[in-house]
């Protein structure tokens, strides 16, 4: 069936802004995301999975400027024990990122592997198979035109973690990423990535979780006010794997985190869990997709949204359990707290089941600051404005402790309360 004109006509001009990389071993692939690109067209308000989310500025020819925050806080992560890779506007910064040896794994660059590699097999492969049943064109957009990336195989258990720096400097920038992580079999990493990336920031991973193999990502991103990013993350898992994913979202004026999960071996466990605390001009959205495709394997999903001041937070969650995916546990969970009337939440869960013997369940809750609980503390001395951010840091909490490492637990919730703190004064 033929594009409507007009879905077209954006496009084009979007695709008419960019230049395919062209050689190498990604060519291929880079070729036939453009094909299912023109195929699909970019998405628009009236697609049912961007129905609360306007995707205008995100397939718009230039990003609309977005200034760089100014801050003296440490950067996150810096306490961590780390392998720093820095990209600033979308471009890696071999000055301020840490050589790439590490015993357990082996890290190259995308814009740097021209021969055949590992990842041959893996790069858009991946989101080929998240565009069904649900096309997301951002993420084939990325795999045409993704600039560099990393490359990361995990080999054994890396002594540290992967920190993946974004920074943004220009105005104007407008920076595609795409990352491919294979983690072989009994293989253990941690990945962080921390930061706005550009004014307009789209990142795509790939991940491939071998047969008893564990991934750790935890992600914070920026608080640069007016950026804008969409976020891709695709994972597959083998049996007896773990793939844990965790995100922080402050400030932004339009976030999009896609995350894209298959089972393909039984016994594999796979955790997605975010929080986000929106201001004013803020605009958040988490969309999920786990398919079950195999035997005795659990997944959560775990959403908390603080909003206040006229934010809009958005949860799009699925369960898709198929024939002969028995003993599946899939649990599901979206929540958010409202500090005003003129926040909104909007969500929509969903299961879809077609094996029985499962225990599957989704909720989903919206509210405002628990007054009972409000009255406690305040009656016992504490200042309203101090016992708001304590109810609020309770209630994300159980987002947060779907992190496996205590300390990094401990910073990202250092780092909310002093979000908290600067919107208190």
């Amino acid at each position: 069936m033929a594009l409507p004109q007009a879905r077209q006509d954006a496009t084009e001009a979007r695709l008419a802004a960019l230049s395919l990389p062209q050689g190498g071993w990604t060519e291929p692939a880079r070729r036939d995301a453009l094909a299912r690109l023109r195929a699909m067209g970019l998405p628009t308000a009236r697609d049912e999975y961007w129905k609360y989310t306007r995707p205008d500025t995100l397939i718009a020819a230039e990003p609309p400027a977005a200034a760089a925050l100014e801050s003296d806080e440490t950067p996150i992560f810096d306490t961590q024990d780390r392998l720093k890779i820095v990209f600033v506007d979308g471009v890696f910064s071999a000055e301020e990122s840490d050589d790439l040896s590490l015993e357990g794994v082996r890290i190259d660059r995308l814009a740097e592997s021209r021969d055949i590699h590992w990842a041959k097999d893996l790069y858009g492969v991946l989101e080929t198979r998240g565009q069904t049943p649900v096309a997301r064109p951002l993420a084939a957009l990325n795999t045409g035109f993704a600039t560099d990336g990393l490359l990361i195989h995990v080999t054994g258990k890396p002594a540290k973690a992967i920190n993946l720096v974004y920074r943004h400097e220009s105005e104007t920038s407008d920076a595609i990423l795409h990352h491919v992580v294979k983690v072989d079999a009994g293989a253990e990493a941690t990945i962080l990535e921390n930061g706005p990336g550009a004014a307009r920031f789209n990142t795509c991973m790939e991940v491939e979780v071998a047969d008893g193999g564990t991934l750790h990502h935890v992600r914070a991103q920026g608080r640069d006010h007016d950026r804008r990013a969409a976020t891709h993350v695709f994972a597959r898992l083998g049996a007896e794997s773990t793939f844990k994913s965790f995100t922080l979202t402050v400030n932004g004026v339009l976030t999009r985190n896609e995350v894209v999960i298959e089972f393909t071996g039984d016994d594999a466990v796979a955790h997605v869990a975010g929080a986000c605390m929106g201001d004013g001009a803020f605009h958040h959205d988490d969309t999920v997709f786990v398919t079950h495709d195999a035997v005795n394997c659990e997944s959560r999903q775990v959403f908390k949204k603080v909003l206040r001041n006229g934010a809009v937070g958005v949860f799009q969650g699925k369960i898709l359990v198929k024939p002969g995916a028995q003993k599946t546990d899939g649990y599901q969970i979206s929540q958010s707290l409202l500090l005003d009337e003129d926040s909104q939440f909007l969500a929509k869960p969903e299961l879809e089941i077609y094996a029985d013997d499962v225990a599957c369940s989704h909720g989903s809750t919206s509210g405002g600051i628990d007054e009972d609980s409000l009255f406690y503390l305040r009656a016992r001395g504490v200042p309203r404005g101090a016992a708001e951010d304590m109810m609020t840091i309770a209630f994300i909490a159980e987002a947060v402790q779907e992190i496996e490492h205590q300390a990094i637990q401990e910073d990202l919730v250092s780092r909310v309360e002093a979000w908290l703190a600067r919107r208190r004064g």
